[in-house]
């Protein structure tokens, strides 16, 4: 099964790939929905119509993107009901400013936003230090701009290191997702040359506690860890995609740079 195959199915057939790209056989789906297998079977072979609130059911213990909510609901011939709000628009005011002030009070150290497919939709000042010299060609999807051997790579001290940590992000999110473009985002990346070992398993070296990104800025060696947060009640499709990724010093000279360089 391709990615590609799971969009655009008869509610039968969508259940089934989801199911299966779920890796859940129809006794497992119906543990954890409480539904007969009977039903499900009948479901999946058209047989039985469901009704709205089974689809938004199966679609909870699927685990399901809210986009991939909406898809599901339009295959068994349901609207829609999760929205996607324009970031501009009136509704999500209180949002976007959520977002500015914690950007804005993370500063000086570094923090972006991307959406559902990395590209960027917002960032603070201190993200200057690592986008110096970036092509800013680059600059518009936040994966591109750190492994393209035009943007942060070459100054990424861990190149192999850092790249197979976000190709692993990349991958485990196209496992939850089956977003084709995201598919095709990693087999670009994956084409990217790096010069260092990738390692296939991350494995803690003595006293590793996180994976860092170490890059060389202003003459120096800068070390960084990141947390990534996201909406945690979202119910809409544009906030439930939107991901803050803040960097913070991961030693004590680098803390200092930082905060020498922003007085």
């Amino acid at each position: 099964m391709t990615v590609a195959q799971i969009h655009q199915r008869p509610f039968g057939e969508l259940l089934r790939q989801w199911r299966e790209h779920r890796r859940l056989s129809q006794l497992d789906l119906s543990n954890r929905a409480e539904i007969s297998t009977r039903h499900i079977s009948f479901l999946e072979t058209g047989r039985s119509t469901p009704s709205r609130d089974m689809v938004l059911h199966l679609s909870e213990h699927l685990d399901l993107p809210l986009r991939e909510r909406n898809h599901l609901l339009l295959a068994a011939g349901y609207a829609p009901v999760y929205a996607a709000s324009p970031l501009g628009s009136p509704g999500m005011a209180a949002v976007c400013e959520a977002i500015r002030r914690l950007l804005s009070a993370h500063d000086p150290y570094p923090a972006v936003v991307v959406d559902r497919a990395w590209d960027l939709v917002d960032a603070n000042e201190g993200i200057a230090l690592l986008a110096e010299g970036v092509d800013s060609d680059l600059m518009g999807n936040v994966l591109r701009a750190s492994l393209h051997p035009e943007g942060l790579a070459p100054h990424i001290l861990n190149l192999g290191e850092w790249r197979a940590h976000l190709l692993g992000r990349l991958r485990r999110q196209i496992t939850h997702t089956a977003d084709p473009r995201l598919t095709e985002l990693y087999a670009e990346l994956r084409d990217y040359p790096c010069d260092q070992p990738e390692p296939e398993v991350e494995l803690p070296g003595p006293g590793d506690i996180l994976v860092p990104l170490r890059v060389r800025r202003a003459g120096r060696e800068l070390s960084f860890f990141s947390i990534v947060a996201t909406f945690g009640t979202p119910l809409d499709i544009t906030v439930s995609e939107l991901a803050i990724e803040s960097f913070y010093p991961a030693d004590a000279a680098t803390a200092a740079f930082l905060r020498d360089t922003s007085s």
